[in-house]
């Protein structure tokens, strides 16, 4: 079946507040790069590309814990003993990559660990992503073998990342064959939730009769 338009759901293994819809959502300023951060929570906005020492980790709140959805939210996009939960989060091509973050930072704050979500760009790459590889390949994939903290990929290279728990695809862009071949892969490297922030028409024109 098609994905269908919903409002974000993280799923009782990581449910946080509720976001507000991003459709239409408008391009904002670039972000800077993300930089050190202090390990104690709460976590702070993300700092100048400046990099005197490798990024430091995102830490979830203490105080942060799963909450199960509401007797009024959506019924969960799709689910099976076998394929991950996929939920749609449908933004503007120029709004996909905040509507990525918006998601990260609602399964962060929800109790996930840093190093279970990979976050996918189909267009531009994560300006933190771009920040890395100016230091190398080398360096880049080894922060992906630690485990330690959110990784971001280009579709391109998402072939040579490993499965985490949840992998979150921004369309942002890109030739449709580009997002053709990464959904599906994504979707493989997913172990319980695949979140795919994007135009829906365009999402389901690309995969068909859905994932």
């Amino acid at each position: 079946m098609p994905l269908s338009p919903e409002e974000p759901q993280i799923p009782e293994s990581a449910q946080g507040p509720r976001a507000t819809p991003t459709s239409g959502r408008t391009a904002s300023t670039p972000r800077p790069v993300p930089g050190p951060r202090p390990a104690a929570p709460p976590r702070p906005g993300r700092p100048g590309p400046s990099r005197p020492m490798p990024p430091a980790q995102r830490t979830p709140r203490e105080s942060a814990g799963v909450h199960k959805p509401g007797p009024n939210a959506p019924a969960a996009t799709s689910t099976s003993a076998s394929q991950p939960q996929i939920q749609l989060i449908p933004a503007s091509v120029e709004g996909a990559l905040d509507a990525a973050e918006e998601a990260l930072d609602m399964l962060l704050d929800s109790g996930r660990a840093p190093g279970d979500v990979l976050v996918v760009t189909t267009g531009d790459p994560h300006p933190w992503a771009a920040h890395e590889l100016s230091f190398g390949e080398d360096s880049y994939w080894a922060q992906h073998e630690a485990r330690d903290d959110v990784f971001y990929a280009d579709a391109s290279a998402l072939g040579r990342a490993a499965s985490r728990p949840v992998v979150v695809v921004a369309v942002n862009g890109g030739a449709d064959e580009v997002a053709t071949t990464a959904l599906p892969i994504a979707l493989g490297r997913a172990g319980a939730l695949l979140v795919v922030c994007g135009d829906p028409e365009r999402i389901n024109s690309l995969l068909g009769a859905g994932v």
